[in-house]
Formats: structure tokens, C-alpha cells, sequence
């Protein structure tokens, strides 16, 4: 049975990871006779956004505290992830992966990946192991390959930052899947264009089934 490795960046689409993408990546990950684990850096979040409101708030977090909400506690944290037990890994999206796994939604071409993030994630690069990217999530490749090929969906000006970043972007339909050869690399928009569960869907399910097919 192929392991799968999940990164996760919190809980909520605003300062963490997107729920529904994560929920959906480890349903397919089991459909598809596949088990995971998921992982997080113990670190405090950028900041905690009322989902509701929409305004920020004093309330400091902890990016694997939340994460594990999640998962219902079935967490480790990233310091743990040994590459050498895992098949590929995948990354959900959501607003936590560009302001707690890197800075992208704060600096934009002048970001930086958290150091234990990067580590993991370049060490699944270079071990040649299949891997999948979803929604914001990609904004990440640029730090980790050498001119990937990806997609955000059709969102020009994130599209022209991963450009100037080195990346190859790709514009892609929200049920459709960019895969990079070279690289072993999955990438779909999910909820960067998805306007309903059903639409995330889509192309999540395509992504697992592709990375799974690579691993």
C-alpha cells in the first residue's frame, strides 16, 4: 500500500489550509487503496481571520494545533516527515500555505518558504518522488524545482509572479490537472477557481490518481 505525506498549513481557508481541498485529498488518497499521513510545522500562524467577518483578530495560533482539527488529532509535526518512508507527497491549499508555510501572500517575489517546509519539500524533489500541489499551494514550486511546470488556474497577476519566480505557468481549468513529467509534479486550481465542492472535486481527484500513478 503506497504512504502519501500531507502538508498542511492550519485550518481555514484564510490563515490556514483550505478544509474542503485537504478533507477531499485524503478521501481520494484512501479510494484509491492509498494510505497517508499528514504533517505541519509547529510554529505560531501569521495571524487568525474570523471566517465569518473576515477581520483579523487577536487570537495567536499554532499552525499544527489547528491543523490537527483537521484530522482529528491523527498529526505529526513536520521536524518528524522522513522522505524515505513515503511514496509522494501532496499539498492542499488555502491562505495559510502563502502566509504560515511561506510569505507569498505578504511579499510576493521576494518571499521565502519557512526553512522546514522548503527542507521537506526539496528533499521529496530531489529523491525524484512524485508530488501534487493544489490551489495556492504552487507558489511553492519555484523555491523547490528548477523551472516547473505549473498552474493557479488563470489568475494573471499570481500567474505573472510564479513567472518571474522561474516557473512555467500554465492556465487550467478547475477540473483539469497540469502534470510536469520531469518533475513528477501534479498541479490543480481547486478552489482558486472553484465555485462549489463539486468543482474542487474535480480536479483533486485527478491529482491524487496522477501522483498515486507516478509514485
Amino acid at each position: 500500500m503506497k504512504n502519501i505525506a500531507v502538508i498542511l498549513a492550519g485550518c481555514g481557508v484564510f490563515d490556514g489550509s483550505e478544509i474542503n481541498e485537504v478533507v477531499l485529498t485524503l478521501l481520494h488518497i484512501e479510494k484509491n487503496n492509498a494510505q497517508y499521513q499528514c504533517f505541519a510545522p509547529d510554529i505560531e500562524q501569521y495571524h487568525t481571520i474570523n471566517h465569518i467577518t473576515g477581520e483579523e483578530i487577536a487570537q495567536p495560533r499554532n499552525v499544527l494545533i489547528e491543523s490537527a482539527r483537521i484530522t482529528r488529532g491523527n498529526i505529526k509535526s513536520l521536524a518528524e516527515l522522513d522522505v524515505t518512508q513515503f511514496d509522494a507527497l501532496i499539498v492542499p491549499g488555502g491562505f495559510g500555505v502563502a502566509k504560515n508555510l511561506s510569505d507569498f501572500a505578504i511579499n510576493g517575489t521576494n518571499a521565502k518558504v519557512n526553512e522546514a517546509v522548503l527542507s521537506a519539500c526539496k528533499a521529496f524533489a530531489d529523491a525524484k518522488k512524485a508530488t501534487g500541489y493544489m490551489c495556492i499551494a504552487p507558489a511553492l514550486l519555484p523555491f523547490i524545482y528548477h523551472k516547473p511546470q505549473l498552474t493557479i488556474g488563470n489568475n494573471s497577476d499570481t500567474a505573472e509572479a510564479l513567472s518571474t519566480l522561474g516557473a512555467e505557468h500554465v492556465e487550467c481549468k478547475v477540473n483539469d490537472i497540469v502534470i510536469d513529467k520531469s518533475n513528477k509534479l501534479v498541479t490543480t486550481p481547486a478552489y482558486m477557481l472553484a465555485q462549489s465542492i463539486m468543482d474542487a472535486d474535480a480536479g483533486i481527484d485527478k491529482l491524487v490518481r496522477n501522483v498515486l500513478a507516478m509514485s
